[in-house]
């Protein structure tokens, strides 16, 4: 069928009595917000489908702000996304939906939004391939900093050296300690996105959340507000 595109439905809401709002991910489009109508009737061939994390060929007609989706299909099953694995992956749809723009192309991203669903169905922690995709995204939003080089004096940064971070200058080598204090061997796992201790992943944790968060704004991430109670259930 000509016009199909490969997507993710990114989150769903009711509309009327029977019909659904779409946030969808597609590969050709980026981000956009579709209305399938008659979505949730009974006889509906689409009930059961538009589910989050399940690889769709999908198509739709209109221009406006909301196209309505006039067709919608499995490519394959829903990748299994366990337990507490299945929050991350719902973070990761919540970011995207939030700082991508309507219409704008990432075929890029895409790919890396189905490489960290793969990484989260296979992985015992997710912290790694959520770090990556998170780096990712930035990168992909035309974010960018030197990791290797202290922006103060241009040189290679060294493993046992601190460094303080400046939003729109990068890494300045510093003495002084803070929540934007990393070490040089941190800087360089973040740049290879290779994370081989704990310190370091934990670096990276706290970089993309200063990063990230002039994109997400002040309001509260609902897919943390739901992890929170779920990892403390399971340290218990």
């Amino acid at each position: 069928m000509e016009g199909l595109q490969r997507c993710f439905v990114l989150h769903s809401r009711h509309y009327s009595e029977t019909s659904l709002i779409l946030d969808v991910f597609s590969e050709d489009q980026g981000r956009l917000t579709l209305l399938a109508k008659g979505a949730r009737r009974k006889r509906s061939n689409l009930k059961g489908t538009l589910q989050p994390f399940t690889p769709l060929f999908m198509k739709w007609s209109g221009k406006g702000s909301m196209p309505v989706l006039t067709h919608a299909e499995p490519i394959s099953i829903g990748l299994p996304l366990r337990s507490y694995i299945l929050y991350s992956a719902m973070y990761v749809n919540e970011v995207l939906a939030r700082v991508l723009e309507n219409h704008t192309p990432y075929p890029v991203l895409f790919l890396d939004y189905l490489n960290v669903l793969r990484e989260l169905a296979q992985a015992d922690n997710p912290e790694p391939a959520l770090r990556r995709f998170e780096l990712a995204l930035l990168h992909h939003l035309g974010y960018g900093v030197d990791f290797l080089h202290c922006a103060g004096s241009g040189l290679a940064v060294d493993d046992h050296m601190t460094y303080n971070y400046r939003e729109q200058l990068g890494f300045i080598a510093s003495i002084k300690i803070s929540q934007l204090t990393f070490r040089g061997n941190e800087l360089k796992a973040i740049a290879a996105r290779c994370f081989e201790t704990p310190e370091q992943l934990r670096a990276a944790k706290r970089f993309t959340r200063i990063a990230l968060k002039p994109y997400l704004g002040s309001k509260p991430l609902k897919s943390r507000e739901l992890f929170i109670p779920r990892a403390r259930s399971i340290g218990k």
